[in-house]
């Protein structure tokens, strides 16, 4: 269900990690030498985008919170399920703010000044980054798709007045205010 409700964002978040790491992969084979010259100069870069990854993923969870109580305050009469997308991508945002900020930690570890790490490990490394800052980057992308189908539908039903699956057709209280 997860999967067919989000198949933009998902699809998204898997093209954009397919091109990056695709776009690394084109550097080539390399030795541990060359792979600890890219490490070295790339970390940096890759530091700044994890960190840039979590604040915005910060920053999404804070929207959503605008955003509940934009619902709350609708006249519109919203199902369960607009909450169930928002809860899916708090969740999905959540996830990305935990996993990114392990892997912005482990990524300070100063691996390249380390004189016991033998030249050959570095390849590893190397490709073990292009990798993770490739995945990080299509859920950053996968966040930012989920967030944008569940605004748009926000604006449909509040802001339009468009009739949408998400309106409850019944008379009862809103999902906000229902007591379970």
């Amino acid at each position: 269900m997860f999967l067919k409700k989000y198949k933009m964002p998902l699809y998204g978040g898997v093209l954009t990690a397919l091109f990056t790491g695709i776009a690394a992969y084109v550097v080539g084979s390399l030795s541990g030498y060359e792979a600890m010259q890219l490490l070295e100069s790339s970390l940096p870069r890759i530091g700044t985008l994890f960190n840039t990854i979590i604040l915005a993923s910060a920053t999404i969870l804070a929207l959503i919170l605008t955003l509940l109580g934009i619902s709350t305050s609708s006249d519109s009469n919203l199902k369960k399920d607009h909450y169930k997308q928002v809860l899916n991508l708090a969740w999905f945002d959540a996830f990305l703010f935990v996993v990114t900020l392990i892997f912005f930690q482990l990524f300070n570890i100063p691996i390249t000044e380390s004189d016991n790490v033998p030249t050959s490990y570095y390849t590893f490394f190397y490709w073990a980054a292009v990798f993770i800052s490739s995945l990080v980057s299509g859920l950053m992308v996968a966040v930012i798709l989920m967030l944008y189908s569940t605004v748009q539908n926000i604006i449909r039903i509040v802001g339009l007045g468009e009739d949408l699956d998400l309106i409850s057709e019944e008379e009862e209280e809103p999902a906000h205010q229902q007591v379970e």
